[in-house]
């Protein structure tokens, strides 16, 4: 398994460095071996294509940050882990957005929306301290949460990670407010 990863972590880094030098669709999988050294068949033993090899930088990188906040006890530790996330998109974001540029069937960005879909809806049950979270709610979440942050990612001068999640979390704060001051009323 140890051997598997470095093979694997080497193809991820050379897909990373091709990246920035050459746009995605340019990239073929003879670049990639290329450039670590390594035969097709060895790339094709652990990726289906180099899309698949992309989902896998972000499943290891993402998922593991993100899975370390299922263990979270309050609303401090679970906003901890979510601004932890928002940096690691920062720091990574020239990769980011040029990866969530790429469209079709085998997108990142869907590839991100199917991961961030039960990890939001379990972090909504948890800070909503019930579990009758249904899909309609966590996808209008998830949509919400996805769409904001490519845009952030994608702007030209995104603002740092601090305050794109202090402005997320006001107005997820102020709109929870007024919802529910409105239904009092």
């Amino acid at each position: 398994m140890a051997d598997s990863n470095i093979t694997k972590r080497a193809l991820a880094s050379a897909l990373r460095e091709l990246m920035e030098e050459v746009p995605f669709d340019k990239i073929q999988i003879a670049h990639i071996c290329e450039r670590c050294d390594m035969n097709r068949k060895s790339f094709y033993y652990h990726f289906k294509d180099k899309y698949d090899l992309l989902n896998w930088i972000l499943d290891t990188e993402f998922i593991t940050l993100a899975q370390s906040g299922y263990t979270a006890t309050n609303l401090g530790e679970h906003l901890d882990a979510l601004q932890a996330i928002c940096h690691y998109f920062y720091d990574n974001r020239n990769f980011y957005r040029k990866a969530l540029k790429i469209e079709g069937q085998n997108s990142l960005s869907g590839h991100l929306r199917e991961i961030c879909f039960p990890l939001l809806k379990t972090r909504m049950i948890a800070l909503l301290g019930e579990d009758t979270v249904d899909d309609f709610e966590a996808n209008f979440f998830t949509d919400a949460c996805m769409c904001a942050i490519e845009r952030w990612l994608l702007e030209k001068d995104c603002m740092p990670p601090e305050q794109f999640f202090s402005r997320m979390l006001r107005l997820i704060q102020s709109g929870a407010e007024i919802v529910q001051r409105e239904i009092k009323e």
